[in-house]
């Protein structure tokens, strides 16, 4: 063999040994991708899902007897239980519904497109479209609401707008935090106020 055919088969070589090491360390980067993103799967899933809250009531000790009432209601279409993992948590993904009774059995309501329930921390992540509406026609509207189980409160950081029927106003503003029957209100920050009696009389 002459020497420029000894040169071509020696540069036919190191492409070839340098192809098979390129597709070697491609193939190896891909599987380690794979490896590093855990994929997590519900212990467990259910349809038409509720879940009832309770809370019990305050009983003299010689009466013997527990009392307890509802005070909230989850009902959703489909639920993903993640229970099983370090941080446990629910998760639905075709939207939820919550009904609040006050003690007077009046009803408000929070609907939303998404929702996690934090077991662990007892709190309640909403997101997309989250409306509020109490027994008295209040109505608050935001992209997204945190519920604090534990001690009944109710806030975002994010915008909202807030209809009040009893003043007439309608409110836009950014972050806020309530109590679920609306009795407190506090708004971070406002935008201003808009009177609907006003604009109804404009109309007519």
């Amino acid at each position: 063999m002459n020497t420029k055919g000894i040169n071509n088969f020696r540069s036919i070589a190191i492409v070839f040994t340098m192809a098979m090491l390129f597709f070697s360390c491609e193939d190896n980067y891909k599987r380690v991708g794979d490896e590093a993103i855990k994929k997590m799967f519900p212990s467990a899933v259910a349809e038409d899902f509720v879940l009832t809250y309770t809370e019990t009531d305050e009983l003299p000790k010689n009466e013997g007897v527990v009392s307890s009432h509802v005070v909230a209601v989850l009902k959703s279409p489909l639920s993903n239980d993640f229970d099983n993992l370090l941080f446990p948590h629910r998760t639905f993904p075709n939207g939820l519904i919550i009904e609040f009774f006050n003690e007077k059995g009046e009803k408000s309501t929070i609907t939303a497109d998404y929702g996690i329930v934090y077991s662990s921390t007892n709190l309640v992540d909403l997101q997309g479209n989250v409306v509020i509406e109490s027994s008295d026609g209040k109505k608050l509207e935001a992209p997204q609401l945190y519920w604090d189980r534990s001690n009944e409160w109710i806030f975002t950081q994010q915008k909202f707008k807030y209809t009040n029927p009893e003043e007439g106003t309608i409110m836009d503003g950014e972050g806020m935090d309530f109590n679920r029957d609306f009795s407190f209100f506090n708004a971070n920050k406002t935008y201003g106020y808009m009177s609907i009696k006003e604009k109804k009389i404009e109309n007519d």
